[in-house]
């Protein structure tokens, strides 16, 4: 499968652009030192409250007039639920969202909210139904992170970051990412790497969702069980495995993936709501030190990005 290029990801710059927040790169002395930097890109502050609205709103715009009118399926516990509905609506496509039964209360009302049709069904069959829907409707599916559209879309964000460190004269030297499916993490990664070849991209997730962290460990895809990936408290990282095309991108220029306990994600959660004044869902928090000190595997000038 080929990878995303840098065409691909300037091309989806200006396809969000006035859609999604271009959010900032905000300084936290909390955990820095007197040789070590730390800087937020606070992805909570788009309309949806996550990064995905920048995939999703990508994907969609590519559709043509006809895919258009036969309208979209997703499947999601959350964030990309709620960001294909939002971008589907702004564009009068019809959306039906299939999510879990496990999915936040919270994020199933915002995702009706946009105007979805929502279908919710056991976690068994979350990733089954989108295609009985598609078959029988005619929908196009628009998956969560498999998808070349979808990482480039998600790839704004490093875009974004190298920019900024550029005009701030960051001496930006590792860049922390959230990994679930993988979307995220391969469109960051392939933005900085084509853009600045010499930054570390770090992928951080749960140890009880430690799925990519063992893939990259062994150099072979790994899926676990979703009784496993469903112990951690970051509902939007217990995907069982990293999707096939995000795993060709991590393999490309993913330089380590790490983990973190439960307690550290609480206690990351709790530092950006007293230090940063951020509220953060623990998916996004697992990539933030949840103390004054920085993890020992970041370089000077690492930037987090906290949801």
């Amino acid at each position: 499968m080929a990878l995303v290029t840098l065409d691909d990801l300037r091309d989806a710059q200006k396809r969000i652009s006035g859609v999604a927040v271009r959010t900032p790169l905000l300084p936290c002395p909390w955990a820095g030192t007197d040789t070590r930097t730390l800087h937020l890109k606070p992805e909570n502050l788009q309309p949806t409250g996550a990064f995905k609205l920048r995939g999703a709103y990508n994907r969609l715009s590519v559709l043509t007039p006809q895919e258009r009118a036969r309208g979209v399926v997703a499947q999601s516990s959350g964030n990309h639920a709620q960001a294909v509905a939002y971008a589907a609506r702004a564009m009068g496509i019809k959306a039906v969202i299939v999510m879990p039964d496990t999915s936040p209360a919270v994020k199933v009302e915002n995702t009706r909210s946009f105007g979805a049709e929502v279908v919710m069904v056991p976690m068994h069959e979350r990733d089954t139904t989108p295609a009985d829907l598609a078959a029988e409707h005619g929908y196009v599916w628009v998956p969560p992170y498999d998808d070349p559209w979808i990482i480039a879309g998600q790839g704004t964000v490093g875009l974004e970051i190298a920019d900024d460190a550029t005009a701030l004269d960051l001496d930006l030297r590792t860049v922390l990412v959230p990994v679930s499916g993988g979307g995220l993490i391969s469109g960051v990664a392939a933005a900085l790497k084509l853009t600045m070849p010499g930054v570390r991209v770090i992928g951080v997730e749960p140890e009880l969702a430690g799925d990519a962290a063992a893939s990259f460990r062994s150099g072979e895809r790994q899926v676990w069980p979703f009784a496993d990936t469903h112990r951690t408290i970051a509902d939007g990282l217990r995907t069982n495995s990293v999707g096939l095309l995000p795993w060709e991108h991590i393999q490309a220029y993913v330089d380590d993936i790490l983990t973190v306990t439960e307690d550290e994600i609480r206690s990351a959660v709790a530092v950006l709501a007293r230090r940063g004044r951020l509220v953060a869902e623990p998916s996004g928090a697992v990539t933030t030190p949840p103390t004054s000190t920085t993890p020992t595997s970041c370089r000077p000038g690492a930037a987090w990005r906290p949801s």
